[in-house]
Order: structure tokens, then sequence, then C-alpha cells
């Protein structure tokens, strides 16, 4: 058993690659990026905000929900999406400090 496997059950090891493999997309890190500031926007505004065509953020706000990086609350007709743990906004901002060093 390696050290890591030790330290950190194989389910949770498990569960922490699939959250990684979803977020890397640039699209999905950027919505993620988004959405750590706090603050809980719809499709609507996420298309405006981002550029990104309203099919295409359905697509990846499904992807991240499924795979429990972001959540949502139902206001009326609109969802309003936010990240299910602020904690993953640190990665976000390693990956950010990393890419400067590169």
């Amino acid at each position: 058993m390696n050290i890591l496997a030790q330290r950190i059950s194989p389910d949770k090891l498990q569960k922490a690659a699939e959250m990684l493999k979803v977020a890397a997309h640039p699209q999905r890190l950027a919505i993620l990026d988004l959405l750590g500031r706090g603050e809980r926007y719809n499709n609507t505004e996420i298309q405006d905000l981002l550029g990104i065509e309203q099919a295409i953020v359905s697509q990846h706000l499904v992807l991240m929900r499924d795979k429990g990086l972001v959540d949502y609350i139902k206001e009326g007709k609109n969802s309003y999406y936010f990240l299910r743990h602020p904690d993953f906004m640190n990665i976000i901002q390693c990956l950010e400090h990393c890419c400067e060093k590169i």
C-alpha cells in the first residue's frame, strides 16, 4: 500500500480523481472560478459573463453537479448554481500560481 492510500481511503482518492478530471477543462475552470466568488449565478448569467453558449454551459453544469463540484437552488423558473465545496478554490488558486511559473 502506498503512503497516500494509507492517509486517504481508496474511495476518497477515486472521488478526488473524478472531481479533478471533471474540472480539467478550460470552460469548466472558468465556471468554477466565477462561482468561487461566492455568488450564485443562473445559466444565463454564467453564459453572459463567460461568453459560452447556453447549451455548453448547461452540459458543463450538469457534469460538475453530477461529480459533486457544484450544486444549485431553485428559485422560480431559475436554478442558481454555487460551489458545493468552496475549498475547491484552493486547487484553482494553486493551479493559477503554478501556471505563472511555467
